[in-house]
C-alpha cells in the first residue's frame, strides 16, 4: 500500500495540509512542536482507527473546532482508493471511501500501517493496557471487523460496571441482581472472541517477533510472548497471575464461554464489594519475556527498545505475509533519536525495503543514509517540499 497525498483539515495544530508522499523513504524533519508527529498519527487513524498518543478523539480535533477531517489517496495494490474519516468532538466518527459513505470500520480494509514511536517502550515497560492497546489496533488491521466487536464489548462493559456501582450504592449483594446475568451473556459472547483473537494473533507473532529481536539486538535472548488471561484466575490488571503457561497456549471458544462464566460466578461478590467488572479482556496482560525474564522489570534499556521495535516489525511481517494490497506503510516517528548507532542502522536496513516509509525527525542528522531521500519540511503547520523543483515530483 502507498499513501499517495494526505489532506487534513482541523487536525491537531492544521487549519488545513497537504502533504504529497512518494514510494520508498520519506523523510518530514522539523523541530519538535512543528507538526511532524501530527501528520503521522493521521495516517495512523485511518489504519487502526485510533491515536498512538491518545486514548480518546476529542484531543485530535483542533481547538474551537467540532470535527476534523482525515483524506488520503491510496494507491492499495492495482486500486486508486480515496480514504475519508470525519473526526467528531463528540458522536460517532464518519467515513467515506471513494466518495460514498461508509462504516468507519471499513478504512482498516483499505489502509495497513504499522507505527514505530517512542511511546513503543510503554508496551513493553507500561501498564497492561498499552500492550492490550498495541494487540487490538493490529487485530482491527488484521481483521477490520474487530473494530466492532472490541467496540461492543466496550459499550457492555461499561453497562454492567454501572449496574455494579449502582447495586454498591444500593447495598445489593449475591442473588439480589438478577438482571446482571443479562450483561453476563453479553460480556461472555464479545469478550471470548476477543480473548480467541488476541491468543491467535500471539501465536503468529512468536517466530517473527524472535527474528525480528535477533535482528535488530544482534542477539538471541530468545524473546517470548503469552497472554495472562483473567477467565483463568487472578488479575492480570493488578499483577496476579501473569506467569507463562506454555503448555495451555491455545484455549477454544467453548472452553473460553466455560471458564469466563465460571470466573464471573467466582468474582460475583468482589465486583459487588468494588463496583468493578473483574473479569474480562479488559483486564488481561500481554506477559513479554526475554532471557526467561519478564521484560518489565528486568530487561535493561537496550533489551527493551529491541523487543518494542521486534513487535512493530514482527507486526509488519505479519500484515505483509496477510495483504493482497502488499506491503504495509511503515512509520518511524521519530524513533532513530532514541536508538544508538548500531540499532540505527539495524532498523534502517529492516524497514527501507518496503513500499513506503515515512520517517519523521526533529534532526536530520539523525536519519540513516538509506532512508534519506525524498525530504519535507515541517515548520510551524507549514510543509514545504524541499524537493518539489529539483526533481519534477510533486
Amino acid at each position: 500500500m502507498i499513501v499517495e497525498h494526505l489532506s487534513l483539515a482541523d487536525f491537531r495544530n492544521y487549519a488545513t495540509a497537504e502533504l504529497a508522499l512518494h514510494p520508498g523513504p520519506n523523510v518530514l524533519v522539523g523541530r519538535n512542536g512543528q507538526g511532524k508527529t501530527n501528520l503521522a498519527e493521521a495516517i495512523v487513524f485511518l489504519a487502526t482507527l485510533g491515536s498512538h498518543r491518545v486514548s480518546s478523539d476529542a484531543p485530535m480535533v483542533r481547538d474551537g473546532k467540532d470535527f476534523a477531517v482525515i483524506r488520503a489517496r491510496l494507491s492499495v495494490g492495482e486500486r486508486k482508493v480515496l480514504a475519508e474519516v470525519q473526526i467528531n468532538r463528540q458522536g460517532s466518527n464518519k467515513a467515506r471511501i471513494n466518495g460514498s459513505a461508509s462504516k468507519t470500520s471499513e478504512l482498516p480494509r483499505y489502509a495497513h500501517v504499522v507505527l514505530f514511536a517512542p511511546e513503543d517502550l510503554q508496551i513493553v515497560r507500561g501498564d497492561p493496557s498499552a500492550r492490550r492497546r498495541f494487540a487490538d489496533q493490529l487485530l482491527i488491521q488484521r481483521t477490520p471487523r474487530m473494530s466492532a466487536v472490541l467496540a461492543d464489548y466496550d459499550r457492555v462493559l461499561k453497562q454492567r460496571t454501572a449496574l455494579l456501582k449502582s447495586a454498591r450504592a444500593r447495598g445489593i449483594r449475591g442473588e439480589g441482581l438478577n438482571t446482571l446475568e443479562v450483561w453476563d451473556d453479553k460480556l461472555v459472547l464479545l469478550g471470548t472472541e476477543i480473548i480467541d483473537a488476541r491468543l491467535r494473533l500471539a501465536a503468529d507473532l512468536r517466530t517473527p517477533l524472535v527474528s525480528a529481536y535477533a535482528a535488530i539486538a544482534g542477539e538471541h535472548h530468545h524473546p517470548e510472548m503469552d497472554w495472562a488471561l483473567s477467565v483463568r484466575g487472578g488479575d492480570p490488571e493488578e499483577g496476579e497471575d501473569a506467569a507463562f503457561d506454555p503448555n495451555n497456549r491455545s484455549l477454544s471458544l467453548a472452553k473460553g464461554a466455560e471458564m469466563f462464566r465460571a470466573a464471573l460466578q467466582a468474582k460475583r461478590s468482589k465486583e459487588l464489594e468494588r463496583g468493578l467488572t473483574l473479569v474480562g479482556p479488559h483486564r488481561d496482560d500481554l506477559v513479554l519475556r526475554v532471557r526467561e525474564l519478564p521484560v518489565k522489570g528486568y530487561a535493561s534499556h537496550g533489551e527493551s527498545w529491541s523487543v518494542a521495535l521486534a513487535l512493530r516489525l514482527a507486526s509488519a511481517e505479519l500484515l505483509r505475509e496477510e495483504s493482497p494490497a502488499g506491503d504495509p506503510v511503515l512509520i518511524l516517528d521519530d524513533v532513530f533519536a532514541e536508538l544508538d548507532a548500531d540499532r540505527r542502522k539495524r532498523l534502517a536496513a529492516l524497514t527501507v525495503g518496503y513500499e513506503q516509509v515515512v520517517v519523521t525527525a526533529a534532526v536530520e542528522e539523525d536519519i540513516p543514509d538509506e532512508l534519506h531521500r525524498h525530504v519535507v519540511r515541517i515548520h510551524a503547520g507549514t510543509i514545504s517540499d524541499e524537493r518539489k523543483g529539483d526533481d519534477g515530483d510533486e
